[in-house]
Order: C-alpha cells, then structure tokens, then sequence
C-alpha cells in the first residue's frame, strides 16, 4: 500500500488541485472587500476580473483533484488571468504603500501562481504522466 502511494502521481497533482482551489475560493471575501471600499466603476472592473480569476482557479483546482485532467484551458485562462492583474494592479497603484502592497501581491501571490498554473496548462495531464 505504502508503494503504491509513493509511486502514483497522485499526491503531486493532489496538492496542486488544493492550492488553486484555495486560492480561488480566497478570492471570494477579497471580492466583497473590493465591492465595499472601491468607487463603485472601479469596484465593478475589479470585481469582474477577479471573479473570473476565482472561476478558472476554481475549475482548474477541481479537475486536478478529482484527477480527470480537463484542467488544461482553466489553468491557462486562470495564468493569462493573474500575470494581467498583477500588470495593471503595479501600473496604476499610486507610489509608496499602495505600490508596495501591489508589489507584494505579484511577487508573492499573483506571479508565482500564474507561474504554476502555466505550467500546468503545458503538461500533460495527470493521467499521462
């Protein structure tokens, strides 16, 4: 049994799955936070980007637990998704803490997951491994 475990490709995609349905369900409460505190025109773009980010995290996350593959073209919605709100959130943050925040959010969210998710949209899928 133990064998099994540690051979089968499994695990790996398993944690992958996890992270980007995590990652898409944490987006949930940031939407409300966005709706509640930014201009209502700026709230909306925000609000419809990300919720299309949760969407194709969320696809993904799915389909790469449950092991069927299918999560190619969520993955590589979800990465084009967050290299362009990491772009447009560092262009138009205003300097100093702001640009700081939007910093961090793309070098320690937002890059390295779409990143993963370019990856994954690349490789084959679990099943042909």
């Amino acid at each position: 049994m133990a064998l099994l475990t540690f051979n089968s490709p499994a695990p790996t995609h398993m944690w992958q799955g996890r992270l980007l349905t995590g990652a898409g369900l944490a987006l949930l409460p940031w939407m409300g936070y966005l709706a509640g505190t930014l201009p209502p025109g700026q709230a909306a773009a925000w609000v419809a980007l990300d919720t299309l980010e949760a969407v194709c995290l969320l696809t993904a996350g799915t389909r790469l637990v449950r092991g069927g593959g299918g999560h190619r073209a969520a993955a590589a919605g979800a990465a084009l998704l967050l290299a362009a709100d990491a772009c447009v959130d560092l262009l138009t943050s205003a300097p100093g803490a702001e640009q700081a925040a939007a910093m961090a959010m793309a070098l320690c969210a937002e890059l390295p997951l779409a990143a993963l998710c370019g990856v994954l949209a690349v490789r084959r899928s679990p099943r042909c491994l």
